[in-house]
């Protein structure tokens, strides 16, 4: 933003035109009169992304709010608009705003304190934010002046983003009151209406976007139309709100994909074994020697070299089992995640956080929710924070292999871009430290040890002729699991990337699924979970390449004032190789396919839940 513009006002005024003719908006960008406002400054150019974020069950959007975060070259801000929007003088709109800095990689409790920060917290509580859509706009702007009143006119060219897929373009002009009465835009408005190359725009970029994703079918179009349900209700006698149901997918994304917080990068490949030997791991954060003397006595997890479920077991016993292996392995991990010498032990560290979530939703059924929802959360906001480091660790070796083979001019010239992610990476290290270290974090790890060690913690009752064992259940929730992933069979030759997440999700389902079973299944069921990883493999390879050119090409419109003529050649050369990646992939998905989707792959399978 520009320091000599003074501070956004609590109410934003402003006329919103939608181009019909593509040239209308250069001619008022460009003109030296409009409606007797005259240029005060010359036309500029500013690349931005926005994120729209609400509750999942919509909490800001049920109190009349819409929450943004924009990211710039400058840093994060937040916005909170009013979605009602009132008349004003003429056609303009009118609506409150406030306005706070942020941080891309935190929660609003960690934002720095602004009245916008308040008000999220005052709606929203500890709620996680999920991302709605997202927004890029290339702003081509200049302000204009009549006498004592400023406006700022801006042609944006949008593109309305859901799941790294865009699904709406479009252009509009806007004219933003700065300083100055209202009634003075009633003339441009004049000027702007009669333009047979302008449409008047009555609602918001985010309605807009919501709008473009409604269409789609499944999930994703209902969730939109919810949403837009509770920004723009039903003039009708009042109905019955509608549910959202953003959470299932807000869990998916964080444990496969960038909360947003960006699209986020997975591990590429499996799990390393653990090792053969029992292992004893503390149950809370790494104490110091002093308190590890005082303290003898401390509780301790014992596990073996797997869960160790068998078909006779309870499902809840079996999830228990699942869940107090991957919490030993995470704890074991904490300590070298925390000296940060080794990327593997985050790595480790973060697997285990993703097993555990995963354990919660094959099993979670079989617990009480409210008993179990702290340990839950809790888990999530974790494993997001691991995530976040994760996901910049594997850019940046991605980077580094890459620039290995390079010349020595070459590699500098691809330093800012490496810099400018080292940086993202020690902010988000950063946050994960503090979450380590805190009271509510040792806290939760003392109450999930003592709920993953005791049997029939949280149970949900079961009669005797409900199937509850792992005998009754595992086959139809395997095959379920499986069905989700040969739906991808028609359309997987003319998948698109996004497309292509969304099967590698499905697949990391059916190998958790298969996973947390396999003492119960047999020996088939090490093969089937080899050909079911190495599909997850390679569309997770593909995901990284993705987002790493999503990344660089940010990073390059963002700093493209920044940087030097050989800087930016390198960072593309970088970009285009990523996307050469992307498509390479693509084109050899069949290969790990057939191997899940054969009739070799049906038959094992086949065979290996019939033996339960």
């Amino acid at each position: 933003m520009n320091p000599s513009v003074p501070a956004p006002r609590p109410v934003e005024v402003e006329l919103k035109y939608r181009l019909r003719q593509a040239a209308a908006g250069d001619r008022y960008l460009v003109a030296e009169d409009l409606a007797g406002f005259h240029p005060i400054t010359p036309v500029r150019s500013t690349q931005l992304e926005d994120r729209y974020l609400d509750t999942g069950d919509g909490a800001l959007a049920r109190a009349g709010f819409a929450a943004r975060l924009r990211q710039t070259a400058n840093g994060t801000t937040v916005s909170v608009k009013s979605l009602v929007r009132r008349p004003g003088e003429g056609g303009a709109h009118r609506r409150e705003e406030l306005e706070g800095p942020a941080d891309r990689t935190a929660g609003p409790r960690d934002w720095p304190p602004s009245d916008a920060r308040s008000l999220i917290l005052e709606q929203c509580g500890d709620a996680p934010l999920v991302e709605l859509v997202t927004i890029r706009q290339l702003r081509r702007k200049r302000k204009l002046q009549s006498a004592d009143t400023i406006v700022e006119l801006s042609l944006d060219e949008v593109d309305a983003v859901a799941r790294s897929r865009v699904v709406d373009r479009f252009v509009e002009l806007e004219v933003e009151l700065m300083e100055g009465d209202e009634s003075a835009l009633e003339p441009i408005d004049a000027v702007l209406a009669d333009d047979p190359g302008l449409a008047l725009s009555t609602g918001s970029k985010l309605e807009a976007a919501l709008s473009a994703i409604q269409a789609s079918t499944g999930r994703r179009g209902k969730r939109a139309a919810a949403f837009l349900a509770l920004i723009e209700p039903d003039p009708e006698p009042a109905k019955a709100e509608p549910k959202l149901d953003l959470e299932p997918e807000s869990e998916a994304r964080q444990d496969a994909e960038p909360e947003a917080q960006a699209e986020v990068v997975p591990e590429p490949g499996a799990e390393p074994e653990p090792g053969a030997d029992a292992k004893r791991v503390p149950t809370s954060r790494p104490r110091s020697k002093p308190e590890q003397e005082a303290e003898p006595g401390a509780p301790r997890l014992v596990v073996g070299k797997t869960p160790g479920v068998l078909a006779e077991d309870h499902l809840a016993e079996a999830g228990r089992k699942v869940l107090r292996f991957h919490l030993a392995r995470m704890l074991a991990r904490e300590e070298g995640t925390r000296e940060g010498a080794d990327a593997e032990e985050l790595h480790g560290m973060r697997v285990a956080t993703r097993r555990q979530r995963a354990a919660w939703r094959v099993f979670g059924e079989a617990f009480r929710a409210g008993r179990t929802r702290t340990h839950r959360k809790r888990l999530r906001e974790v494993a997001a924070r691991l995530g976040a480091v994760r996901d910049l660790d594997v850019l940046l070796e991605a980077a580094d292999a890459y620039r290995a083979d390079l010349p020595r001019a070459e590699q500098r010239a691809l330093e800012p871009l490496l810099r400018g992610w080292r940086d993202h990476r020690d902010d988000a290290r950063r946050l994960l430290i503090r979450e380590l270290d805190s009271d509510g974090y040792t806290r939760w790890i003392d109450d999930y040890t003592e709920f993953v060690r005791h049997e029939g913690l949280a149970v949900v009752p079961v009669s005797p002729t409900n199937p509850h064992r792992v005998r009754d259940t595992a086959a139809s929730r395997i095959l379920a699991a499986y069905e989700g992933v040969r739906a991808y069979e028609p359309v997987l030759r003319w998948a698109d990337v996004e497309t292509l997440h969304e099967l590698r999700i499905a697949g990391k389902w059916l190998r958790y699924t298969l996973e947390f079973v396999r003492e119960a299944l047999g020996s088939e069921a090490t093969l089937l979970i080899a050909r079911v990883t190495a599909l997850q493999d390679h569309l997770g390879l593909l995901n990284d390449a993705d987002v790493t050119a999503h990344m660089a090409r940010s990073f390059l419109v963002e700093n493209a004032g920044d940087l030097s003529q050989l800087e930016s050649a390198a960072i593309a050369r970088y970009l285009v190789s990523r996307e050469k990646e992307v498509a390479r992939l693509r084109r050899t998905v069949g290969g790990p396919w057939r191997g899940v989707a054969g009739v070799s792959f049906r038959r094992a399978l086949g065979r290996t839940v019939a033996g339960l």
